[in-house]
């Protein structure tokens, strides 16, 4: 990534705080999601044109105090933009990482035709719903040795699953907690909007460092059910679904 722009020698654009534009966007995240509430808060300031193509983000001192990160976690999802050509990083003594021109490209008018018709919102909020029961309800009543064996072969499969194979094994690991819930009207509901969710992930690219907090986040709800914790699986569901709904929103809204 670039060099700290502070170092360069020469004054730059929001060198201590951030701009009057940028602040209604910029707010400190929660900590359960703190790569993807960044990637989406940063994501809304390139797509909403608040730094106009060619200008410089402000330095990564201040984008990282700014949305409460560390510097590390802010250069990961600078590279995430930059790896889908919304941003560039430029070295020396005038660079910093500056905002691209927007693809125009056919995949782009792909990607609007097919997330045209659908309320992002309303998926995301009754996706949210569907697993939050669905892990109150598995951790309340138990898991009979099977049924807990079968939850952990599902959190196994995404854990060794390679890239290619890991969303539709992610949509297993959660197709079976709504069925392990015990409420069939419940697991049918889920897979009708997961069925949603899944046309909007494969919108966005696959991203390492979510998947990978995307399997800690699973590890844990896992092991809440597993001891009967309820509030413990709720709350992780919640985040874990929050997560999801930030980088959805940060590339599609």
């Amino acid at each position: 990534m670039p060099e700290d722009s502070e170092k360069s020698g020469k004054p730059e654009d929001g060198a201590g705080t951030v701009g009057d534009g940028l602040a209604p966007v910029l707010r400190p995240v929660r900590a359960g999601n703190g790569f993807e509430e960044a990637l989406e808060q940063i994501l809304q300031v390139v797509r909403l044109g608040l730094v106009p193509d060619g200008e410089r983000l402000p330095a990564e001192r201040v984008l990282a105090e700014r949305l409460g990160i560390s510097r590390v976690t802010l250069r990961e999802v600078l590279k995430v933009l930059q790896d889908q050509g919304l941003v560039e990083s430029r070295r020396g003594r005038y660079g910093g990482t500056f905002v691209l021109p927007r693809p125009t490209d056919a995949g782009g008018s792909e990607l609007r035709r097919r997330i045209a018709e659908v309320d992002i919102e309303d998926v995301l909020r009754f996706r949210e719903v569907l697993e939050v029961g669905a892990a109150g309800l598995c951790a309340a009543h138990g898991l009979p040795d099977a049924r807990a064996d079968r939850l952990r072969g599902a959190l196994a499969g995404t854990r060794d699953a390679p890239l290619a194979e890991y969303r539709r094994l992610d949509t297993l690991f959660h197709l079976t907690l709504a069925e392990l819930s015990g409420s069939p009207t419940l697991a049918a509901q889920y897979a009708a909007v997961r069925a949603s969710v899944n046309d909007l992930l494969d919108c966005i690219p696959l991203l390492v460092r979510n998947l990978e907090h995307s399997q800690r986040q699973h590890t844990a709800l896992v092991e809440a059910v597993l001891e009967g914790d309820a509030d413990g699986a709720r709350e992780t569901a919640r985040e874990h679904c929050a997560g999801t709904a930030a980088l959805l929103r940060g590339f599609l809204a």
